[in-house]
């Protein structure tokens, strides 16, 4: 079938989902459209798109889960039988349900998400954890994928011949899980208030960038990413004890999945 259009949507709270969807996308044959509907101001976000477009959906995998945040922006997506690949990227530990989440959502959207993968990037909170990922070993295989994904869309004569891979998974999904490292500012905040507009979920008042709403927090370390006066971090000895036990159990390499439809 022919594709006029690829746009890619995708939540990359510190930038690893995002590298990790720009290295799928560099082995397509069309450019892609980017929408980042990470910071807070883009959960009234809603986009439509066409049978002849072909959509990317990506979302980093939090605790087995995507997360809610990008789940209820990834609702407000309509298609038209609009073929859809999806990203579940994961560090290194499972992604669990994520991937059986992201296909009921495209789904209910409207998609058919026909491929689907569970790339492996970086640890976002646990340090040492799958560091330099995605790496070259991923890049081939990724190209691949992209490769087959394509191939396999340019073969079908419409999006409603496509069909949606199994994943694993179960329903009702996992919980969210609760996780105990909540950013907080130093002494070295100026209340600038990078953090308060890049937060997806709007956790850090605008008026007072230096305290953070912990109810709304998902630990998701976009501030301490964005904080360009290293102010933002969570605490340090917790988080580096936190982080041995991690790496003991899931420290070893982790090799990305891929699903295609028959």
């Amino acid at each position: 079938m022919h594709i006029s259009k690829v746009t890619a949507v995708f939540f990359s709270a510190t930038g690893r989902t995002e590298k990790t969807t720009d290295l799928f996308l560099s082995h397509l044959p069309l450019p892609a459209h980017k929408v980042d509907i990470t910071p807070f101001s883009a959960e009234a976000v809603s986009l439509s798109f066409a049978s002849d477009e072909l959509v990317v959906l990506a979302a980093p995998v939090y605790g087995g889960r995507i997360p809610a945040a990008a789940a209820a922006r990834f609702a407000r997506l309509k298609g038209a039988s609009t073929p859809a690949i999806l990203l579940a990227v994961f560090g290194n530990r499972d992604y669990d349900d994520a991937l059986l989440e992201m296909q009921d959502l495209a789904q209910k959207a409207g998609l058919v998400p026909f491929v689907c993968a569970a790339p492996v990037a970086e640890h976002s909170l646990m340090p040492g954890v799958a560091v330099g990922r995605p790496d070259e070993e991923d890049a081939r295989k990724m190209a691949a994928f992209a490769r087959t994904a394509w191939q396999t869309l340019q073969q079908a004569p419409q999006a409603q011949a496509l069909s949606v891979p199994a994943v694993k998974g179960n329903r009702p999904y996992k919980a969210l899980p609760s996780i105990p490292f909540k950013p907080s500012a130093s002494g070295a905040c100026v209340q600038c208030g990078v953090c308060a507009r890049a937060c997806p979920t709007g956790a850090i008042p605008v008026e007072h960038p230096n305290q953070t709403d912990k109810t709304r927090c998902i630990s998701c370390m976009r501030c301490v990413a964005v904080c360009p006066h290293r102010a933002r971090g969570v605490n340090k000895l917790l988080l580096a004890a936190a982080g041995k036990v991690f790496a003991l159990k899931f420290g070893a390499r982790k090799e990305p999945e891929f699903f295609i439809g028959k």
